[in-house]
């Protein structure tokens, strides 16, 4: 895979710094969303038959990532394009291709991916979101929790199970629950997380969807499920990487401007060794979001899984780091709104916690890669 990227990918980091730069972290997210939309940002991995930019992942990624290096990171590309449009475009209808894609791609409609539960958390297998037939129909209960941007979004991805005619187990399918549809209701959760987007606690009560709803093959199962997880991945490592760089710049600028016995603070190995070794994390962790990104835009979804977790898990960890370095450079000024560093505190443990934990990561890779003994 290529190391380097290339003149391409270059230049729309550079293009997407500049627009992250106008912007700034005051943003307002609808006005950067249309802007983003307007330069063909969001829709940049998806078909070009519908109005997307043609590229992959290893695009998008690049987009979301310098956004939040510019301190106003739009979490709903994480979701929208990334994970429901990325599952429509390789699994939907072409009705369902025509009605979404277009509208994904130039930012004038959203989708929300409903998946974790409250009592399922990072088992998928135990989902309890049901889907049975009535008749041409589908009627979809459960209920969802911590699902951003529902309250913005047209429609949301949700994952529920069927069952399967053949063997009579579960399976997890994928349904298009549009906003207003009677029967899902939304509860907006308290978070002390201060973020433009919104999380909720989500109930279907016997929803009742039409049979295009339904995304993909109905027998499919985990497959289209991780066509969309592996995505979410490398976007949410994208997220910290972009969030670590922004934190890290303002240390950067800081410890080279205060001075205090007569030397700025910069010059001190205690000062600079610690944001020097932030700097190497994230780009360490980039490397491997840029493989992973790379494998699942080629087609490798099994090797895409595996770089993908060990991306998010790399880029967590290294954001934590980077926030709190650079809280620790600022001292007091790292506590203040003038420096926006504070809120960083608890959005860099998303990171570590969404939409996977740091622990089911590490799971993965000592069953899957290592193959030592499964322990869950």
């Amino acid at each position: 895979m290529p190391t380097i990227e290339t003149e391409e990918h270059k230049a729309l980091r550079s293009a997407v710094a500049a627009l992250g730069k106008r912007h700034g972290r005051h943003y307002d997210r609808e006005a950067l969303w249309e802007d983003a939309a307007k330069l063909g940002y969001l829709g940049v991995n998806l078909p070009e038959a519908y109005g997307g930019g043609g590229g992959g992942i290893a695009e998008l990624s690049i987009v979301l990532e310098e956004l939040g290096a510019a301190g106003c990171p739009l979490l709903m590309m994480v979701v929208s394009p990334a994970i429901c449009g990325t599952v429509i475009a390789r699994f939907g209808t072409d009705a369902q291709k025509q009605e979404w894609l277009p509208a994904l791609a130039d930012g004038t409609r959203t989708m929300a991916f409903g998946i974790t539960e409250p009592d399922a958390g990072s088992n998928s297998h135990r989902i309890t979101t049901t889907a049975r037939r009535d008749g041409a129909d589908w009627l979809l209960t459960g209920r969802k929790v911590f699902i951003s941007g529902v309250d913005i979004a047209d429609a949301t991805l949700i994952v529920g199970r069927t069952e399967d005619a053949r063997t009579g187990s579960l399976k997890p399918c994928l349904f298009i629950v549009p906003r207003d549809t009677e029967g899902f209701e939304r509860r907006q959760i308290d978070m002390e997380l201060n973020a433009a987007e919104k999380q909720f606690e989500l109930t279907l009560d016997d929803v009742r969807l039409p049979a295009e709803a339904l995304v993909g093959d109905e027998d499919a199962g985990l497959l289209q499920l991780f066509a969309g997880l592996n995505p979410e991945r490398v976007m949410t490592a994208a997220f910290a990487i972009g969030m670590g760089r922004y934190a890290l710049a303002q240390a950067i600028a800081y410890a080279r401007d205060r001075t205090v016995w007569k030397a700025p603070i910069g010059s001190h190995q205690a000062i600079a060794h610690p944001l020097a070794q932030a700097h190497i994390e994230l780009e360490l962790a980039r490397l491997m979001m840029q493989k992973a990104a790379h494998l699942y835009d080629a087609g490798d979804d099994m090797g895409a899984g595996e770089a993908a977790n060990m991306a998010k898990y790399a880029a967590g960890e290294a954001c934590v780091k980077a926030v709190d370095q650079a809280v620790h450079t600022l001292g007091g000024n790292g506590l203040t709104r003038e420096f926006g560093l504070a809120s960083l505190i608890t959005a860099a443990r998303v990171a570590r916690i969404a939409p996977v934990s740091r622990e089911m990561i590490l799971n993965y890779v000592s069953h899957q890669t290592l193959g030592l003994p499964k322990s869950y």
